[in-house]
């Protein structure tokens, strides 16, 4: 399973999440080898995933997706009965938004800690959590005031913007950063992780400056895949509890996390007069259809209807 998945170049997050529910299938049912089991089992599995595990839908969807993955591409079966399968309907729901008055109150709980510096830049470019701490040096144009997100959603890449504001804080970030990749490098403990073959085809691209994470762990560890010794990017986990404890310290009642800040992102566009083609690019979003779900938030409660009441 795990041989399939990096041969065709899957996330390490999609290997871990696709081993996880194919090992649960297999306890499921005792332990018996997939290849003994069938359009039945998998049924089975995921009618308890919905009853007595009471899973989200796109969980479920999530599992069944693991199994296809399975069955398809690493047992190398015919397929023709997955299509009765019957997916979970994910539930229309619209996200989370912070009014411009949430998010000032949001960032200017924060500290001036380096997971700081990403959740403003999550705000400031519409980036999803994990293509934020992911930036690498190269990614970052200050002459053009946009940075490259590699590798997005979907393996795609796009271009945002660089807010002016940030391009102060990230030159002394990145000047912080050079002093760390100098010392790794006098002590020959420089590397990164590189994407597909970049790292056969260019050997000494994981040491290049150009190459290395802008946010970076505090310790070198060890890659779970190569067992190589390198810095890894910053712990996502930080970011997401740096906005956690913001919009705690702000009084806000709403449910906030780091993708929150994407939602408020695209509705503050919308809100200020952008096309939502435009929207649509620095989000990545393949269909407009997806970005269309900000429009229903756009207006204020009711589509903008006075209601009776505050006509009395």
């Amino acid at each position: 399973m795990r041989g399939k998945i990096r041969a065709l170049h899957y996330s390490l997050r999609t290997e871990e999440t696709y081993v996880h529910w194919i090992k649960r299938f297999i306890l499921f049912h005792g332990k018996r080898h997939p290849r003994d089991m069938g359009e039945v089992e998998v049924g089975a599995f995921l009618s308890d995933l919905a009853t007595a595990g009471r899973v989200a839908a796109g969980t479920q969807n999530l599992a069944l997706a693991a199994l296809l993955f399975l069955y398809r591409d690493v047992l190398d079966r015919d397929m023709s009965w997955f299509k009765d399968v019957v997916r979970a309907k994910r539930p229309q729901r619209l996200p989370t938004v912070l009014s411009r008055r949430e998010v000032d109150l949001v960032l200017g709980m924060l500290d001036d800690s380096e997971a700081a510096l990403v959740v403003r830049l999550l705000y400031g470019t519409g980036m999803r959590l994990m293509e934020g701490v992911r930036v690498r040096v190269g990614d970052i144009d200050f002459d053009r005031c946009q940075i490259t997100v590699r590798q997005g959603k979907g393996g795609k890449d796009r271009v945002t913007m660089l807010p002016q504001v940030l391009v102060e804080p990230l030159q002394r970030r990145l000047a912080e950063r050079r002093k760390l990749y100098e010392l790794e490098c006098a002590a020959k403990e420089v590397g990164v992780w590189l994407p597909d073959a970049l790292e056969r085809k260019y050997p000494n691209a994981s040491t290049e400056w150009v190459w290395q994470y802008v946010f970076v762990a505090r310790r070198p560890s060890r890659d779970p895949r190569s067992g190589v010794r390198r810095r890894h990017h910053l712990d996502e986990t930080l970011v997401q509890r740096q906005v956690r404890l913001a919009a705690r310290r702000a009084g806000l009642t709403k449910r906030v996390s780091p993708h929150t800040l994407r939602h408020s992102f695209a509705t503050h566009l919308l809100e200020a007069g952008y096309d939502i083609r435009t929207v649509q690019e620095l989000l990545g979003h393949s269909d407009v259809a997806t970005t269309m779900i900000y429009t229903h938030v756009l207006n204020r409660g009711g589509k903008g209807v006075i209601s009776p009441l505050d006509r009395l």
